[in-house]
């Protein structure tokens, strides 16, 4: 037998071997990276459980959905009063209004949407221009005691309610109002299949950019 032939044939099971375990390492990699990918998509979400409050708060980036969620808690009787975010009129905003045009001041478009969907008794939080959820969260506290209330739901966009939940940790120590987070069913942000969507693509970077920072900045928050 040509012995050029036995090399070759002797290099075969190692080959074969090796194409083996590469295709056995992609199959696992394929396996795991869904799990992943829902890993990193629930890092962002909380959701605690909530008893009567004295009002559930809304914060602007919940949208729509947390006025969908506010006024579902209102009908099951946990609270009978919804505070929402302001900010003050831009000049746009001042413009529009100048020019016959609604309202569409931050916080205006929620309060119309809790309106039509029959809440009644809805409150005001005044916020800095272009507050963010940091700037939410040190409006608040004096918010909070100066209505010396006892209890509050907090309604914070699916994407951002854990990092939500770290910025309240911080503000409200040495405060006496409970504060719990909640999150709305109908966010658009699905934890599970976020990969799949360009928005959700982008939610998940955003979101996982905002908390990391927060880690770095804030390492003892709890």
């Amino acid at each position: 037998m040509n012995p050029s032939m036995i090399s070759r044939r002797s290099w075969r099971p190692p080959i074969l071997v090796m194409v083996a375990l590469t295709a056995l390492a992609l199959v696992a990699v394929r396996s795991l990276r869904e799990p992943v990918l829902r890993a990193a998509g629930w890092a962002l979400v909380l959701n605690e459980s909530v008893s009567s409050a004295d009002i559930i708060v809304l914060s602007l980036d919940s949208g729509g959905a947390g006025a969908l969620e506010a006024a579902d808690l209102l009908q099951s009787g946990i609270s009978k009063r919804v505070a929402v975010f302001e900010n003050p009129p831009s000049l746009k905003d001042h413009e529009f209004i100048r020019r016959g045009v609604p309202d569409e001041v931050e916080g205006a478009r929620q309060i119309r949407q809790l309106r039509s969907l029959g809440v009644t008794d809805i409150v005001r939080i005044s916020t800095i221009e272009g507050a963010s959820t940091e700037g939410e969260g040190q409006a608040l506290p004096p918010w909070c005691d100066e209505h010396q209330l006892q209890s509050v739901v907090f309604m914070a966009s699916k994407d951002h309610s854990r990092r939500v939940r770290r910025v309240l940790d911080r503000v409200m120590k040495g405060h006496s109002t409970r504060v719990r987070v909640q999150h709305s069913r109908y966010s658009d942000f699905d934890p599970d299949r976020w990969w799949e969507t360009r928005r959700g693509v982008a939610a998940e970077i955003v979101g996982l950019q905002k908390l990391l920072l927060d880690v770095v900045l804030h390492p003892m928050s709890f």
